[in-house]
């Protein structure tokens, strides 16, 4: 008989092949090991290249200009000598030279050579660059046929004047070693290159990699932990850079998850225990009655089935309303409030149905915020204020620069100092109060700090002077700068 594919447990996601994962991490390491490798060692390339290129041109040009400078002096000073003294005693000097290093020609008004360095240079001129007199002008040129080699040579010509006679002085050196040093220059650049990006690629490829193999070891950490593992972290490196950033950042998240599954459990834990008890009365009367054909206990049932009805109603809303309260799209509306009115609105429904006395001293106050979810608020703790006080309840509105205070106060027995902060919570109730006719479900407190929160104020309780309990808001008022934070909808609730 053929066997079933075995399938992931009910409610846990299914976990990828250990190969697979292995597959996808090696893959991405090395795509971003060889991307950052290529473009590195591309950007270096090119760096190099336009570098290399403006050191020839430099080299070159600081060799010519070396060369250069030299000629246009050794022209001049046989110009000098032309004019100081002729033409024939400059020739004479010219050719007398020992050193033959540059070669010097002096030509005369006709352009016929009159005087050189070198008797192969008495017959044809240098260069055919005539500038006018007092003006130098320069070329290269190469003149295999006069000189007997092939040397590419820089030639200045100055045009001299000596009591109205033309003469032109010609000065050339080889610049064959310039050439060859450019030439050496450059063979090496094209050798030692691929050298210099030979090794950035592989310090590169190393670097990168080691730091990859941080990320992938944090990735597969990361990989094993689902629902049933968020106690779990990831190992922080003690690198001092961005990994161990990045380590520090993915464990605070699973904190953060780890807390956000702990609350949530809690909650359905609390909810679950919480609309057990209504429903187990409810189921209970209910059989009772069907078993009575009088139908005498139904009618002895009916008054306590409607009570836990009700209990059961407001609990069911409470939850819907912290469930959306936990929704972050949610959002408060934002609008001008006239706090104090919307006080007054709710003192007065206080009032009606209250035998308490209640005194009330309001002043003006605005802020931004949503009207329905501030009275919802202050509900709750009016209507927490009346079921324990044992005679009055004050309630004060004042306005400063710092913040719009609420304060409300009853003279029932204050919240202990332990219990200010985990009132707050969801369905605690403290041992007085468990009596669900005379408490409530346990939210209300929890919704109403979520309100105020969202207006981007705070609750706390305490106790006054006077030894009465007290709860106190404040918010930020409308002249300081307000920004709406995840809202509640509104409902009714209340709870100590």
């Amino acid at each position: 008989m053929d066997q079933p594919d075995p399938s992931p447990a009910a409610g846990l996601p299914a976990r990828e092949p250990e190969k697979t994962r292995r597959g996808h991490g090696v893959a991405l390491w090395r795509g971003l090991r060889w991307q950052s490798t290529v473009v590195a060692v591309a950007v270096v390339a090119v760096a190099l290249l336009a570098g290399g290129l403006l050191l020839l041109l430099a080299l070159d040009s600081a060799l010519v200009a070396g060369t250069d400078s030299f000629l246009r002096t050794k022209v001049q000073d046989v110009a000098a000598l032309i004019q100081s003294q002729d033409a024939e005693e400059a020739s004479l000097a010219v050719a007398g030279t020992a050193k033959k290093d540059p070669l010097v020609q002096i030509l005369d008004g006709t352009g016929k050579v009159i005087g050189a360095s070198e008797p192969k240079l008495r017959k044809d001129p240098l260069s055919p660059l005539r500038p006018a007199a007092g003006r130098t002008a320069t070329g290269k040129l190469s003149a295999p046929g006069l000189l007997g080699d092939g040397d590419q040579r820089y030639v200045v010509v100055l045009g001299v004047d000596d009591g109205g006679t033309r003469y032109w002085v010609l000065a050339g050196r080889t610049i064959q070693s310039q050439s060859e040093t450019v030439r050496i220059v450059t063979w090496f650049l094209l050798v030692a290159m691929p050298l210099l990006l030979g090794v950035v690629g592989w310090a590169v490829h190393l670097l990168v990699g080691r730091s990859l193999r941080q990320v992938d070891t944090i990735r597969t950490q990361v990989s094993h932990i689902d629902a049933g593992r968020l106690n779990e972290r990831v190992n922080v490196p003690e690198t001092g850079d961005e990994l161990q950033a990045l380590a520090a950042t993915m464990n605070a998240m699973l904190d953060r998850l780890e807390a956000a599954d702990q609350r949530q459990r809690q909650f359905v834990s609390d909810a679950s225990h919480e609309l057990r008890g209504p429903l187990t009365t409810i189921r209970t009367g209910l059989d009772i009655s069907f078993a009575d054909a009088l139908a005498k206990t139904w009618r002895e049932m009916q008054p306590i089935l409607a009570d836990e009805t009700q209990r059961l109603q407001i609990l069911v809303k409470d939850l819907l309303t912290l469930s959306k309260a936990d929704d972050q799209n949610a959002a408060v509306r934002l609008e001008e409030v006239d706090l104090d009115d919307v006080l007054a609105t709710e003192l007065r429904r206080v009032n009606a149905t209250s035998s308490h006395r209640i005194i009330a001293d309001l002043v003006p106050a605005k802020i931004g915020g949503d009207p329905v979810r501030l009275g919802q608020a202050f509900r709750n703790v009016l209507d927490n204020a009346d079921r324990h006080a044992a005679a009055g309840i004050a309630v004060n509105l004042s306005v400063s620069v710092q913040a719009v205070v609420v304060t409300i106060d009853d003279d029932g027995p204050p919240v202990p100092v332990a219990d200010r902060e985990r009132i707050f919570g969801r369905f605690v109730r403290l041992d007085e109060s468990r009596s669900r006719q005379k408490g409530g479900s346990g939210l209300g407190l929890a919704i109403t700090r979520g309100i105020v929160q969202a207006h981007g104020g705070r609750v706390t309780a305490g106790e006054t002077p006077q030894g009465w309990c007290r709860f106190e808001f404040r918010f930020p008022p409308m002249t300081r700068p307000w920004v709406p934070h995840a809202g509640l909808p509104a409902t009714r609730s209340s709870q100590r």
